[in-house]
């Protein structure tokens, strides 16, 4: 697994505090400084050219914007994940268009920030991976092209489904076969009742259909197949 080496850029001391807290708690992600002024993260920058920025917007000697700005205009090898209290949408726009990789409101969660930097990780081993670029490799690894929606579904996804779990579940789902939730546990080597969760979800989204049988002993049991077109 890539280790990410990651700067915190925050003015905010015990902001900071919490921020290095969380970061210790990430598997595979490496603390490389902290810095308290746009002037201190410029010089980090410089000489510890970290892989990911969790960057503020306010400082007392200026603003973080000003600096994603000039990390583009540098072609820096740093991305950014601007973490900030300000909620105005021309803050939104500009952080868009200097190429923010996220962009999370304050007060940070813990699984919020995980989350991102897990997607960012997935995001640069892609990336490395790739030989040549078709349109399908660029449609996955930009979070703004039409595939954003089913990005976003995956961002969002409820407490207790995470996306690699339930892509484990679609593909064994994919045979068309109808399962039950104890078949489909066996599968993935997951529980029934793990199973089931996931299985439950994707009826939810449609993705999936059940239905009710009984077996020899007249026991109902809920099985389920891929939706039809």
């Amino acid at each position: 697994m890539t280790t990410i080496r990651l700067l915190i850029v925050e003015d905010d001391r015990k902001i900071a505090e919490i921020q290095r807290r969380f970061v210790d708690r990430l598997e595979n992600v490496e603390l490389c400084g902290i810095a308290h002024s746009l002037a201190d993260a410029r010089d980090q920058i410089e000489i510890l050219a970290p892989d990911l920025i969790l960057l503020d917007v306010y400082f007392p000697d200026g603003n973080g914007l000003e600096l994603l700005r000039e990390l583009r205009a540098e072609d820096s090898g740093s991305d950014v994940i601007l973490i900030t209290a300000a909620k105005e949408v021309e803050t939104l726009r500009s952080a868009l268009r200097g190429g923010v990789f996220d962009y999370i409101l304050k007060p940070l969660v813990f699984e919020r920030l995980q989350e991102a930097v897990n997607r960012y990780r997935e995001h640069m081993e892609r990336l490395s991976s790739l030989h040549h670029v078709a349109q399908k490799e660029v449609d996955a690894l930009l979070p703004r092209t039409t595939s954003e929606s089913a990005q976003s579904t995956e961002q969002r996804l409820p407490k207790g489904i995470d996306a690699l779990t339930l892509d484990k579940i679609r593909a064994v789902m994919a045979s068309g076969r109808h399962l039950s939730a104890e078949d489909v546990g066996g599968a993935i080597g997951a529980s029934r009742t793990t199973a089931r969760r996931y299985l439950e979800y994707l009826v939810g989204t449609e993705e999936l259909s059940a239905e009710v049988t009984y077996g020899s002993v007249g026991r109902p049991e809920r099985r389920y197949c891929a939706q039809t077109p």
